[in-house]
């Protein structure tokens, strides 16, 4: 009998109900990062509750039905592109969840929850010690979920860990990238630290900048890139983060009231983020084929508004007047000449967030290579603060103070997102790329955005980036928007241009 072309409608319907739980889980987690309650029973109602919503998206997976429609679908020939595409993003997602048994998905979610609530009071303090066990426990299921999905998918346990954030990414795409980035940092910096030192220093605009100002500026700017404030929001959190769905953005920024660039340009790059994510093909809206091409690709469109388009000189001759008229100054050190020096002033720093694009390569490949190590046992926990100090010195010559500004800083181990951030560092590059491309078709875009004018720069992302949501697996996304494979030359051409030419 040949197979139904129901079989890929109800597909399509089955997937359409787990995107939407997953959408409500994602608008639960923001809520558990800005507005809920710091009570405990809270925190433990909170993780019970994205603990069910996993599990009962699990259990759509693994159902037997969900596996007999797709062996079906796939053996039809009538789908179009989009459906094909659709099919293939099904079965990848179906890959990662039947690999893992729903008590370890459930187990895994209120670990990382209880894990990530705690560590938000731990970091302030410091206490590597109490959020130990924790990230002990957090750690052993996520090594258990990597081993099983490593022999689904016939790839390392850590390689089964960066699928899920970046389908088909592997060490062996990683490891000659970074090592080529790792090779060129420490010759570099130490070039674009000599000719800053050779140089008058940028004048510091003087705060303190009230919260409420900056607040103020970033929506102004967010709004000018396209937020829409009757389909999102912007609120504070202890890790900048952007959330929701398409259709209900929700975006967060921390600041710092004696200087207003860093939540600011946080607000920046998560409205790149949202921006992504509201420009999806709505056609294809909670669908796999839908949805944003991973991480990597995800991290490139936060990087190319903040780094490549709002660290330009066209983007501060138009902000310029904005945050003078903004905190109420005037002055040599709010001249567009100025601004930019502070804008792209590199100087090695503690935290990741906070860090410059140059020394910023440095921060991730530090993590990938700890994460690999504790995923792959060559080290453990009671580790992990050395290791991590040890490291930092070697890339960045600096030694934390402190946990809270080492090893406890960053929200993604706590929360059980293992194999994360090489992303960071394949969408700098991967935003280089797009962003050369761009200003490359259309000449229009530079000029336009040093007006506030944003719309041509989008009319090229929602062609060859935003629009095609997971139509294309990255390497043929990227090559049919630039006319070439990922090529790490490119961002150390585009860092040679800006900080040393």
């Amino acid at each position: 009998m040949a197979p139904s072309s129901t079989s890929y409608e109800k597909l399509e319907k089955r997937f359409g109900r787990l995107l939407a739980l997953r959408e409500a889980a994602g608008v639960l987690h923001w809520d558990a990062s800005t507005m809920m309650p710091e009570g405990a029973i809270s925190a433990e109602a909170r993780s019970e509750q994205l603990a069910a919503l996993g599990t009962v998206c699990h259990e759509i997976l693994e159902n037997s039905e969900t596996s007999d429609l797709l062996d079906e679908a796939e053996g039809l020939n009538d789908l179009g592109a989009w459906q094909a595409a659709n099919l293939r993003e099904m079965r990848h997602m179906w890959r990662h969840a039947t690999a893992v048994t729903s008590d370890l998905v459930e187990a895994l979610s209120k670990a990382s929850m209880a894990c990530e609530t705690k560590w938000r009071s731990a970091r302030p303090e410091s206490d590597y010690e109490t959020i130990k066990p924790l990230l002990a426990e957090v750690l052993k299921l996520v090594k258990e979920s990597a081993t099983a999905k490593s022999e689904a998918l016939k790839c390392s346990s850590y390689d089964a860990l960066m699928d899920e954030y970046t389908p088909g990414l592997r060490q062996e795409i990683v490891d000659p990238i970074f090592s080529s980035i790792e090779a060129f940092l420490p010759d570099f910096l130490k070039s674009v630290l000599e000719k800053q030192a050779a140089a008058p220093k940028p004048l510091l605009p003087k705060g303190p900048f009230p919260q409420d100002q900056q607040q103020r500026l970033g929506k102004q700017l967010m709004a000018k890139l396209g937020f829409d404030f009757s389909q999102g929001r912007l609120d504070i959190s202890l890790h900048p983060f952007s959330g929701g769905t398409p259709d209900d953005l929700r975006i967060t920024t921390r600041y710092d009231e004696e200087d207003f660039t860093s939540g600011l340009m946080g607000i920046l790059h998560e409205t790149g983020h949202a921006l992504y994510e509201k420009n999806l093909p709505e056609k294809w809206r909670r669908q796999p084929v839908g949805e944003a091409r991973g991480m990597d690709v995800h991290e490139s469109q936060s990087l190319l508004i903040e780094m490549q388009a709002c660290r330009s000189k066209e983007f501060l001759t138009y902000a310029a007047p904005l945050m003078k008229a903004a905190f109420k100054s005037d002055g040599p050190e709010w001249e567009v000449d100025n601004l930019y020096k502070i804008y792209t002033t590199v100087k090695p720093g503690l935290i990741r967030v906070d860090a410059d694009e140059v020394t910023y390569p440095a921060h991730v490949i530090l993590r990938y290579n700890i994460e690999r190590a504790l995923i792959g046992d060559d080290m453990t926990l009671d580790d992990l603060p050395e290791v991590w100090n040890e490291g930092l010195e070697r890339l960045l010559g600096l030694t934390p103070p402190d946990h809270a500004t080492g090893c406890m800083q960053d929200i993604h181990w706590f929360d059980g997102a293992w194999g994360y951030f090489p992303s960071y560092s394949l969408g700098a590059m991967t935003a280089a790329q797009f962003f050369d491309a761009a200003t490359t078709a259309d000449s229009n875009i530079l000029p336009a955005i040093a007006e506030g004018d944003f719309a041509p720069l989008y009319a090229w992302l929602a062609k060859n980036i935003h629009g095609l949501g997971s139509l294309y697996q990255t390497p043929e996304l990227i090559e049919r928007a630039t006319g070439q494979a990922l090529n790490g030359e490119i961002f150390k051409q585009h860092l040679q241009t800006r900080y040393l030419n």
